[in-house]
């Protein structure tokens, strides 16, 4: 590597994200130049097949021009805008009525951030807000997921269930911060036990949760419809029509994080739609700009709403907001990407390349590392496992995953492992032809990984 090489600089002063930065400082990073449809190609020309959309989020790949020219357009008219102290803008308004339009009934009023991290992190802050001017100071507890993932500013990584997150960041997990376990089927049911007996267990957790916290503690729950940072997992049948009934007998909202499921993901517009969510807050980002610029929102009921202008009669300004939010080039953007997710008719895409993608993924449940596959829509997980008989993980220092992971780069397909879950979410855009290269290569991937991992098998059976 040449001193003043590209590779050398972002090691000497690029701080990655989510990134086990010891082997990063040993091994250097896979820095992207260019994109075009699902493909990316990295710095030194190899061409990738881009099955995460990035970060779950090019929705529309990574060369749509009217994306590139909604924005220019828009920085031309007005680059920057805000919309405080009673300011705003058009952009901010056309994409409020438009998402308003199409979220889930009652949720009528947005506000803007540019994360799905601060779209949570508004989200837990109103909720406070809310029951401090209903006259419920005592109702603040949030109730979370093992392995659920909302976000990385302090309250959003708090109410995520991400171990690596917390480890040494001292953030206050545990008391406002509650967590249930994590209702993978595969990994967690006994012996026997169906997905149904298993929903009915993970929901009798939830009511003894809220018998020995208090139901008048617990303000809310937050729910991906398919958990995505935690590999991709769907849940199991009939979890959330068991868990739904309980969160309302005892008035604790729920929160949707549709940040990686809105937006088509799952085969409708909502992960909401998918599994018959009625959410009282909706978060989302990522593919509602399909990535091109960093916008999120934060979708509330009217009952919210009408508490925080009772909240402004009490306190005057409404002490809230980011200096980017509702930028108006991103509004722009999300507008016009909601414009070409309508007349492309990219649902009907997705549910019509789904059987392909979901199908091909399945073949590998034959494969020796293959223990479980599961999706829905354009979103899907394969576990890892060194004895799939027995439901028996590789040991966490082996990490397996990213073996698994690292074939599959060098084999000209990039996904992302989790644990030792390969998860895929690739562009809404890809075709039955990209989805057949995209298995083919993750069964080169597979099989190099093999190869890697069986002597290890080997010798731990001797």
């Amino acid at each position: 590597m040449r001193a003043n090489s590209l590779h050398a600089l972002d090691l000497a002063h690029v701080v990655h994200q989510q990134t086990d930065l010891d082997a990063h400082a040993r091994e250097g990073a896979l820095l992207i130049a260019r994109g075009e449809g699902v493909h990316v190609w990295d710095t030194e020309g190899n061409r990738y097949i881009e099955a995460m959309a990035g970060l779950w989020c090019a929705s529309l790949g990574f060369s749509e021009r009217r994306l590139a020219e909604a924005a220019y357009r828009q920085l031309l008219e007005l680059p920057y805008y805000h919309t405080f102290f009673q300011k705003g803008h058009e952009p901010s308004v056309r994409l409020a009525e438009k998402l308003t339009a199409i979220a889930p009934r009652g949720l009528n009023h947005v506000l803007f951030q540019c994360s799905g991290s601060e779209a949570n992190d508004a989200a837990i802050k109103l909720i406070w807000y809310y029951n401090n001017l209903v006259g419920r100071p005592q109702k603040k507890k949030l109730i979370g997921r093992i392995r659920g993932y909302h976000g990385n500013t302090v309250a959003a990584a708090s109410v995520s269930g991400q171990p690596h997150m917390h480890a040494d960041f001292d953030l206050p997990y545990g008391g406002r911060f509650l967590h249930l376990s994590n209702p993978h089927y595969y990994r967690a049911h006994e012996p026997g036990e169906t997905e149904e007996a298993f929903s009915a267990r993970m929901a009798a957790e939830l009511e003894a949760l809220i018998e020995r916290e208090g139901g008048e503690t617990i303000a809310a729950m937050f729910a991906e419809p398919v958990q995505g940072g935690g590999g991709a997992i769907t849940p199991p049948r009939g979890y959330f029509e068991l868990i739904q009934p309980i969160l309302k007998k005892h008035d604790i909202m729920l929160v949707a994080d549709e940040v990686i499921c809105g937006f088509g993901r799952t085969g409708n517009l909502w992960g909401s739609e998918t599994y018959r969510l009625e959410p009282d807050i909706l978060t989302c980002a990522k593919q509602l700009s399909a990535s091109y610029q960093p916008i999120s929102a934060t979708l509330i009921s009217d009952r919210i709403h009408a508490a925080l202008i009772e909240g402004s009669r009490k306190n005057g300004t409404f002490g809230h907001g980011f200096t980017y939010g509702a930028h108006p080039v991103a509004c722009a953007v999300a507008l016009e990407t909601l414009k070409i997710y309508e007349e492309r008719d990219i649902l009907g895409h997705v549910r019509r390349v789904s059987p392909a993608f979901l199908e091909g993924l399945g073949r590998f449940r034959d494969h020796p590392l293959v223990g479980d596959v599961r999706g829905i829509g354009l979103i899907a997980g394969v576990e890892v496992m060194a004895d799939k008989a027995r439901r028996t993980p590789f040991p966490p220092e082996r990490k397996a995953g990213l073996v698994v992971q690292k074939a599959c780069q060098d084999n000209g397909l990039i996904v992302r492992a989790i644990g030792d879950r390969i998860a895929f979410t690739p562009p809404l855009i890809i075709t039955e032809e990209e989805i057949a290269a995209m298995c083919e290569a993750f069964g080169r991937g597979l099989d190099a990984a093999w190869a890697v991992l069986r002597p290890d098998l080997a010798r731990a059976a001797e």
